[in-house]
């Protein structure tokens, strides 16, 4: 906003006009400050999940990114921070029929303490550094979308000053200012706002039952009527104009921060550290979920390359909780408190990403929450996936549930819908999926970066194993159906690692042998796991690096590694004819096992 006086537009800002234009804002925001009291249109909407089947009414799309000039990087970057700030109050807001939006009645007071910054902002003929600067193209895109919805405008100031390239060119801004200029609107009918950045762009979308009549209000007199109004030549700004002599000039040389990554990790995999050791940079940091206050070598379960890391103190640390020490191995129970952990960390996180950070590498797990504090809003990420992303996982599952609908454990969790929903906009917009696991990768085409898997130093076996082995708990998503299935088909015994929790008599009718975890492969002819679900194939890992044949599903993640022969997911009849392929290549023994 420009409020300085139209004759001295051009000429060189000064601290008395700045006093000035100070008195008249405190003037201005007292009044409005107590009119504000008084209206009881003045509200905060509440926030809930937006209804996906409500028609898009109205919708904003401006690029964040505007400036060339290179001295105006940190402002661009303060700018987009602010966005992100604001749209934590906005995204998901619900306005009820004949109710009015109010911009600063939703956001409230945009001060430092609540994680506003200096971006840029447009005063009295000149581009400033000011907290909070940038919000207007946050206004400007709501009063677009709220045009192009047929909304009644109640209040609009359009800016005094035109920025070439912005909305202002074609009278489709509206600039705000704490707490006086405010832009407010209304509708006829319930609807709700969405409001997102993307790496490039800042998108704003209406949605309502259906598209509103278009209305012809005309909008209020504005308060700076005592202001002048404006002229459309390009306004100066303090970073680059090369005005020394104004008090606003920065004394020293103010250079644009280098591009700074930051990688967000939740847990340990050889593969991601070594990937992270490969492309960190010294001017990037690296959190870990450690309490750095009591950090020791002793209990950090990072590299040797990890552990310099963290020395070289460019790494933040938040503390983590260790509850799920306490709860079952399996179950609903422990995968809730996992989830609350997960969340617990991505908040602390969140809180410790610098603005000037452009680019984020995150753990899955982290990624839900991370994308609903609005943190990976202008910026670039990519994600290290351990999993099936929740949909897709989510799928597997009931796929398997319906084949085997008396397993107890196939249905016993499924997290949160909005969890899914928010995984699934993140990954959406995810510049490379990273991941060592080949059925991951596949669903992600030429965004996935597929690493190698890294292989355990372990001693080849010497002899001839007898044991076919079960590398996992008795699970129904980890294949142990379909592997009684066929071992009940081929008059097989099975030895078992972990427990069975599918039930006393599942194993009924199958020779079974408990192994112990410690040196489970020393006798094995061939490991088996023909899981619905695997992320972490660790024990068939090893059956590998011992040079023991394994046969496992294609959502082990395997299917890169010549030694492992991989079936498709739930089929019987394939794993029943590679296992009796298997055993005839290192026994020479014959089954009753149909290839069909």
């Amino acid at each position: 906003m420009s409020v300085y006086p139209e004759e001295h537009r051009n000429s060189i800002p000064t601290r008395q006009s700045a006093m000035v234009f100070r008195l008249k804002t405190h003037v201005l925001q007292t009044g409005r400050f107590v009119k504000n009291i008084l209206d009881k249109a003045h509200v905060a909407h509440k926030i809930a999940p937006v209804d996906g089947d409500l028609t898009v009414v109205g919708e904003s799309s401006t690029p964040l990114w505007t400036e060339i000039d290179p001295s105006e990087r940190n402002l661009q970057l303060g700018k987009v921070q602010n966005l992100r700030t604001a749209l934590r109050k906005l995204n998901g807001v619900r306005v009820p029929a004949n109710q009015t939006f109010s911009f600063w009645a939703q956001l409230g007071a945009p001060t430092r303490a609540r994680g506003y910054v200096a971006g840029r902002e447009l005063r009295e003929g000149c581009i400033v550094p000011s907290i909070a600067g940038g919000l207007c193209q946050l206004s400007n895109a709501l009063y677009d979308a709220a045009l192009q919805s047929g909304f009644e405008i109640l209040e609009r100031h359009a800016h005094s000053q035109v920025v070439p390239g912005s909305v202002a060119e074609h009278d489709r801004d509206a600039t705000i200012f704490w707490n006086y200029v405010d832009l407010r609107f209304r509708s006829t009918q319930d609807f709700a706002i969405e409001a997102w950045m993307t790496d490039e762009k800042l998108i704003v979308r209406f949605r309502a039952a259906k598209p509103a009549p278009k209305l012809a209000a005309e909008p209020v007199k504005s308060m700076l009527a005592i202001l002048p109004i404006s002229d459309h030549s390009s306004p100066n700004s303090c970073m680059s104009c090369g005005v020394i002599d104004c008090f606003r000039s920065p004394k020293l040389s103010v250079l644009s921060p280098a591009s700074r990554t930051a990688f967000l990790v939740d847990e340990y995999w050889p593969e991601f550290d070594a990937y992270i050791g490969q492309h960190k940079t010294a001017n990037d940091c690296l959190m870990l979920p450690i309490d750095g206050t009591k950090f020791n070598k002793a209990n950090y379960k990072w590299t040797t390359q990890g552990f310099a890391e963290y020395k070289e103190q460019r790494v933040f640390t938040a503390l983590r909780s260790f509850q799920s020490r306490s709860l079952a191995q399996q179950g609903a129970e422990r995968q809730r408190a996992l989830l609350k952990q997960q969340k617990r960390l991505a908040k602390a996180y969140a809180r410790s990403i610098d603005y000037h950070i452009t680019h984020l590498v995150v753990t899955q797990s982290l990624l839900p929450y991370l994308w609903d504090e609005g943190v990976l809003g202008g910026r670039t990420f990519d994600v290290l996936m351990t999993s099936l992303p929740l949909a897709k996982l989510h799928e597997r599952l009931d796929g398997a549930q319906s084949m085997h609908p008396k397993s107890p454990t196939l249905g016993d969790f499924r997290a949160d819908q909005s969890i899914v929903a928010s995984e699934t906009k993140a990954l959406r917009q995810a510049r490379r999926i990273i991941t060592p696991h080949s059925e991951i990768a596949s669903l992600f085409g030429d965004r996935a970066e597929l690493l190698n898997w890294v292989m355990p130093e372990m001693k080849p076996q010497t002899k001839l194993g007898t044991k076919i082995v079960f590398p996992a708990s008795t699970l129904g998503r980890k294949g142990a159906y379909e592997l009684r299935d066929v071992a009940l088909k081929m008059n097989l015994p099975v030895a078992l690692v972990g427990p069975n929790l599918e039930g006393d008599e599942f194993w009924k009718g199958v020779k079974v042998e408990r192994l112990n975890s410690d040196n489970w492969l020393d006798d094995a002819a061939m490991v088996v796991l023909p899981a619905w679900v695997e992320q972490r194939p660790r024990r068939l890992l090893e059956a590998i690096s011992r040079g023991i044949p394994v046969i496992a599903s294609r959502a082990c993640g395997l299917e890169k590694i010549a030694q492992v022969k991989s079936v498709r997911t739930g089929d019987v009849a394939a794993l029943c004819a590679a296992m009796k392929e298997g055993i005839l290549e290192r026994h020479s023994i014959s089954t009753g096992c149909s290839s069909k």
